[in-house]
């Protein structure tokens, strides 16, 4: 039997709002752990950093260096908290779901926010609108619209659907590889509940397959990250 989500239909009396309440306590829980995580790595900070502050100085090395490969660090560095809030936050998105489900009768609670296409595609939306408004505001209204005629008037169309299909390789992508994840990660704990001896041929590919997902969830949230600022530095930028 297929495992159904908690969805909360018709809320305040509207016909078309609804929503997942497993995505909305799973969100929550990845902001809180996100919050504190990094709250208590920058409490204390010493001049020669050891431990958790270690780590986040060179999360934020990353991400200046991510940075500065996609555009010139005058401009970048605005991107930064931004830059930082995606790659730990998605992070800790992907992880919560791939470790493992909680189901409760045929009701799945715990999964990965990202492994949802509603909530990745928003994402990736909001990120897309967010380049639209940093590009008219460091370039201008007029010298950003420019852009879409460039370089030849004729690729104003083909400059608009590219806004689309941005934002549907930005959220698919991280959607895909987080759902295939989930799924996997059923199977494997679905077999380790069948008995002693599916728990004993479980316990291989459960431990192997978590040290892949963390693999993939760091990958994953690299990758959307890079891809923001990419896209962010094709609207700021001078044209050339």
């Amino acid at each position: 039997m297929d495992n159904t989500a908690p969805i909360v239909e018709n809320l305040f009396g509207i016909s078309w709002l609804s929503f997942d309440l497993s995505n909305i306590l799973m969100m929550a829980l990845a902001t809180a752990i996100t919050f504190f995580a990094c709250m208590l790595a920058s409490r204390n900070l010493k001049m020669k950093p050891t431990g958790a502050q270690n780590f986040m100085e060179w999360v934020v090395d990353f991400v200046k260096g991510l940075i500065s490969d996609t555009m010139d660090w005058r401009t970048g560095k605005l991107f930064l908290p931004l830059g930082l809030t995606l790659i730990t936050y998605i992070l800790v998105n992907n992880v919560l779901g791939m470790v493992t489900v909680v189901i409760v009768g045929d009701t799945s609670w715990w999964k990965s926010p990202t492994s949802d296409a509603g909530i990745t595609l928003t994402l990736a939306g909001l990120m897309i609108v967010l380049t639209h408004y940093y590009g008219v505001k460091i370039k201008g209204f007029k010298e950003y619209g420019k852009d879409y005629f460039r370089p030849i008037p004729i690729m104003l169309p083909f400059n608009i659907i590219g806004e689309f299909t941005n934002t549907l390789t930005l959220g698919l992508r991280l959607f895909g590889n987080m759902y295939a994840g989930g799924i996997l990660t059923g199977l494997i704990l679905g077999i380790a509940t069948t008995g002693v001896t599916g728990f004993v041929l479980a316990t291989v590919p459960m431990l192997a397959w978590q040290v892949l997902s963390l693999f993939i969830a760091g990958i994953q949230a690299f990758i959307f990250t890079m891809l923001t600022m990419v896209y962010m530095s094709n609207k700021v930028t001078e044209s050339q």
